[in-house]
């Protein structure tokens, strides 16, 4: 297994837990990595984060896990930004809403798609991984909710949140800064590996393409785009991102019009051409076709 199996394994455990232990905790490393003069992408453990900093408030997408916010708060002052004033969560999964109740309570103003709201609300189980989550006391529930797309118009630039239905789950959105010309992907972009897809609560395959698409069509060569998972990206990794996504979708929807199980597809090894790019990361080809068959 390579280094960069490795870690991208251990961020895919961690991202699986409903928070990282007090003792873990203290060994992250949070680290703001500049994309323009007021837009960041925060990296520590689980999903990375957007910061937007300003006159208006320091405006914040997705906030990892609850032992991470201190920490998380500490490296947006560092910048130049403040305790955050907004908060969009792009998805729900643990390693994107972690630090929702502490932020919450600190009086930032949470804002995320319908279905977001919902499965914080309630809690979920995710059954690749047999993992459950409690549901979220309500200060760290959204207060303000959509169900197609929402404008921000802070610090200086338009920001549009779009929701994109069925891709990794039934609730993303993807953010885009109109004038710095900067996205983030959300969940939607796993950068250099297959993505995980949550089929038990919406998420497809067919889904995540036309998502992608979707930030494509946005996206020029200029565009910086911080994805939910690996380093930033630009357009040209994200096409050839949205090509392996094509590629399996074609090879396993063949398989399963033949009325191939998932077992069954994954004994063809139809995607053994592309586990040298895509599968040294979170899963291999053979377990990925397992956790997203159901999707295709």
């Amino acid at each position: 297994m390579t280094g960069k199996n490795i870690s991208i394994l251990c961020v895919l455990i961690i991202a699986l837990m409903s928070l990282v232990p007090a003792a873990q905790s203290d060994e992250v490393k949070i680290i703001a990595i500049p994309v323009t003069e007021q837009i960041y992408m925060i990296t520590g453990k689980g999903g990375n984060i957007g910061l937007f900093i300003g006159e208006d408030g320091t405006f914040l997408i997705d906030d990892q896990f609850a032992p991470l916010t201190k920490k998380i708060v500490a490296a947006i002052k560092s910048v130049g930004g403040d305790f955050p004033k907004f908060l969009i969560n792009t998805y729900y999964h643990g390693d994107h809403t972690g630090g929702n109740e502490k932020l919450g309570q600190g009086g930032t103003l949470i804002f995320s798609h319908d279905n977001v709201r919902e499965r914080l609300g309630t809690g979920y189980f995710i059954a690749a991984f047999g993992m459950k989550q409690q549901a979220i006391s309500r200060e760290g529930l959204p207060i303000v909710t959509f169900s197609e797309d929402i404008s921000f118009h802070i610090n200086g630039d338009g920001v549009r949140a779009t929701h994109v239905p069925h891709a990794h789950t039934d609730g993303d959105s993807f953010i885009y800064f109109k004038t710095a010309n900067v996205i983030h992907a959300g969940d939607l972009f796993f950068n250099g590996f297959y993505p995980f897809i949550d089929v038990t609560h919406g998420g497809s395959l067919k889904g995540m393409i036309k998502g992608v698409d979707k930030v494509l069509s946005l996206a020029d060569d200029s565009t910086k785009i911080i994805p939910g998972h690996g380093p930033l990206g630009d357009k040209a990794q994200l096409a050839s991102y949205r090509q392996m996504l094509e590629t399996a979708y074609e090879r396993l929807r063949k398989l399963k019009a033949e009325g191939k199980t998932a077992q069954e597809a994954v004994a063809a090894k139809p995607l053994v051409d592309l586990e040298k790019t895509w599968g040294d990361g979170i899963f291999t080809s053979d377990r990925w076709i397992e956790i997203i068959y159901s999707g295709v």
